[in-house]
């Protein structure tokens, strides 16, 4: 009896899709066994089809799908002919057992988390804005929202999580927890990954998220994405995170596809804030993880707050904001924006080039280096409309923008736009304003 000749199946060499790439950091180049492919200035990959063993690794790790395998009208007629073969023998490709472990490692994670950041009880308004994130990405991974919530006597924010879209919190309620410290926080979220292995995890990009993320990064050995300015999950369930890049030139698109759970921070009022909806329930899940106070070493003494100081703007959460750049020349025009802040019950904010001359403080800064901001108003007073600037107040509801330059940048994203001097335009606008409200004030004396 005449045997089968065995048919060996042709692998093929890996070939780049035009307009695919997305310049993600040399991932193909990295894994690459025989160093057939290097990158060109634009970080796209140039494969030298010569060295190609057709192992087809470079193609499953391209988290944009840039890259193929192609054959030659010899190998695709091989490849056709096989498949329709019944008693031909085929050569079976090599189980890869790398990826077969990861993709073990990686069905076991499933679920969203957010993070939420409390003070004396009192969450920040970023972890309820984060829950509205959290949803759309829970409904596109079909999984679990969930909350953690970590401090004492902090039960009641767990009704507040479910009003605005929780399905589950995590509940760490101890006396070791009352006060913040990096430590006894980092362990309890290390604790609940461990045990409950949640696919992404979500943090406020605050002073206290910063840190208490990189540390759980850290620890856990996974990825983080810090001031993600969007979220969104690609077919293969990995977390699609943008942010500015390269001083605020370009967006980048950051993604974890090896490791988990994904983590990514996020600025406050950069996402939208959801609807809550009172009375809704979910389910409490209690763990008793609690670090002993005696190992923990970092003490609190004392804590001073500077919430009530005379002093103490809250730009990020202003509703109206006039904001001064560089065109206000020195800090004592300041002065002619502060007196139009009265008249619209407004707070005065200012680049970063002002931060920098020393016009303005700190904290009174808007842009990627300073606050983000979503005013009702925004009032953009001498600045030109650098992309770090907008990156911070482009999602205002109304921006006004007056400048000098009829083709400075800050136009772009105006919905109204003056071109004219500030020094004449804001006095006058101030002035106006005084007077509707003298006439106002006639007209209420007469009615009564």
């Amino acid at each position: 009896m005449e045997k089968k000749a065995k048919v060996k199946k042709p692998r093929g060499v890996a070939r780049l899709i035009e307009g695919r790439c997305i310049a993600c950091g040399e991932r193909c180049m990295s894994v690459c066994p025989v160093d057939a492919i290097v990158m060109d200035d634009q970080g796209a990959p140039i494969i030298d089809a010569s060295k190609c063993i057709g192992c087809v690794k470079c193609v499953k790790i391209c988290p944009a799908g840039a890259l193929e395998m192609y054959f030659t009208p010899d190998e695709q007629k091989i490849l056709d002919e096989l498949a329709k073969q019944n008693g031909g023998v085929v050569v079976e490709e090599e189980v890869d057992e790398e990826t077969a472990r990861l993709q073990k490692m990686l069905a076991a994670y499933r679920g969203v988390w957010v993070f939420i950041e409390q003070t004396d009880g009192e969450a920040a308004k970023v972890s309820w804005e984060l829950l509205g994130t959290g949803a759309d990405l829970s409904r596109q991974l079909q999984v679990e929202l969930c909350a953690v919530v970590i401090g004492s006597g902090v039960e009641p924010l767990c009704a507040e999580a479910f009003s605005y879209g929780a399905d589950k919190v995590y509940l760490l309620d101890a006396p070791v927890y009352r006060h913040y410290r990096t430590q006894p926080y980092n362990e309890a979220i290390c604790h609940l990954i461990h045990k409950h292995k949640p696919e992404v995890i979500l943090m406020g990009a605050t002073g206290l998220g910063r840190d208490l993320a990189g540390a759980v990064a850290t620890v856990i050995k996974t990825g983080l994405t810090a001031d993600c300015t969007g979220l969104s999950i690609d077919d293969k369930r990995n977390l699609m995170q943008t942010r500015p890049a390269f001083g605020g030139n370009i967006m980048a698109t950051i993604m974890c596809d090896k490791f988990r759970p994904q983590m990514a921070t996020v600025r406050p009022h950069v996402m939208s804030m959801p609807d809550a909806v009172p009375g809704r329930s979910g389910t409490i899940v209690r763990e008793d993880f609690a670090p002993l106070e005696e190992g923990i070493l970092t003490k609190v003494l004392e804590v001073i707050s500077d919430r009530d100081g005379s002093d103490h703007v809250d730009i990020a959460g202003a509703e109206f904001i006039v904001s001064g750049g560089r065109g206000m020349v020195n800090r004592e025009n300041f002065v002619i924006l502060q007196q139009f802040a009265n008249e619209i019950g407004a707070v005065v904010g200012a680049s970063r080039s002002a931060v920098d001359a020393g016009w303005m403080p700190h904290d009174r800064q808007v842009g990627q280096t300073g606050k983000t901001v979503r005013p009702k108003v925004y009032i953009a007073c001498g600045i030109s409309g650098a992309i770090q600037h907008m990156v911070g107040m482009q999602d205002s509801d109304i921006i006004i923008a007056i400048n000098r330059d009829k083709d400075a940048p800050i136009f772009q994203i105006a919905t109204y736009g003056i071109v004219g001097d500030l020094f004449q335009v804001v006095p006058a606008l101030t002035q106006r304003l005084r007077e509707l409200r003298k006439t106002a004030g006639r007209s209420e004396r007469a009615a009564s």
